[in-house]
């Protein structure tokens, strides 16, 4: 096991990428277990962090040590105790931003709502992509060319574009996810360029426009995944994220309107 380690992470210089995930992942399920706590109304947390009045969400100093733990790793590179420190502290900060995503995207406190489902689904696929790159995969399939192919600048620049090209075809044709997951695993993205497209999609919307069996064919589709996986998908969203909590408390950690309590 230690000559493995030594071998694939440590010689090829992703040990501070391995910490990076770690503290990423630690941070998170701490965060949420405190939040999750608090909401309940159990254990020593209070909600304390404000200023003046001012309530502190944890995504301010979540940006802080994310730019701290970046622009330290790139100062220091990728060796030695000062990069794995930086790498750490990196991990922390991507933590507490990526727990409250929702709310920067939505420009709302959308924590346990719905909307704050999506800080769940990017966390784990940002821990997706980080280990698909910690076990070697590349962007747009570098990693499955020889070295003479690499060597040729035709035969590298072809790939790319190629690669390239199926991960847009898939993004347009309205799969996010399996877009980003292409990026890494290129048969992924083939696949999904190749399958119909999500009702609704960019690709949808222009190219079955005049083919109304496409777009039956494409509804059906959708509706026979979306029913087989979004249950399955919702639950671990609940249990990752703690959405099936109910709570009367208010702790000054939500809306400040007469609304429905969302004591976080």
């Amino acid at each position: 096991m230690g000559h493995w380690f030594h071998t694939n992470i440590v010689e090829p210089g992703k040990l501070p990428l391995l910490l990076a995930l770690a503290s990423f992942v630690l941070t998170f399920v701490i965060t949420r277990t405190i939040t999750r706590l608090i909401r309940a109304g159990k254990g020593p947390f209070r909600n304390v962090s404000s200023a003046g009045g001012v309530h502190i969400h944890h995504v301010v100093p979540g940006v802080v040590l994310a730019l701290v733990g970046g622009f330290g790793a790139v100062a220091t590179g990728r060796e030695g105790a000062a990069a794995a420190l930086f790498a750490v502290v990196f991990g922390i900060g991507a933590g507490l931003v990526l727990d409250e995503f929702a709310l920067i995207l939505h420009l709302d406190d959308v924590y346990w709502s719905d909307e704050g489902r999506k800080s769940v689904e990017v966390v784990v696929l940002t821990f997706s992509l980080v280990l698909l790159t910690l076990g070697g995969f590349s962007p747009l399939g570098v990693n499955e060319l020889t070295g003479d192919e690499r060597q040729n600048r035709g035969v590298f620049v072809l790939t790319l574009a190629v690669n390239f090209l199926f991960v847009l075809l898939t993004l347009l044709k309205g799969k996010f996810r399996t877009a980003v997951i292409g990026t890494l695993v290129p048969f992924v993205a083939i696949v999904g360029s190749l399958r119909l497209a999500r009702p609704g999609s960019f690709w949808a919307r222009r190219m079955y426009r005049r083919r109304p069996k496409a777009r039956a064919r494409a509804g059906l589709r959708a509706y026979r995944h979306d029913r087989r996986w979004n249950r399955a998908v919702r639950r671990f969203q609940d249990v990752v994220g703690g959405f099936q909590e109910r709570s009367p408390l208010r702790v000054g950690h939500g809306r400040s309107d007469d609304g429905p309590p969302d004591p976080r």
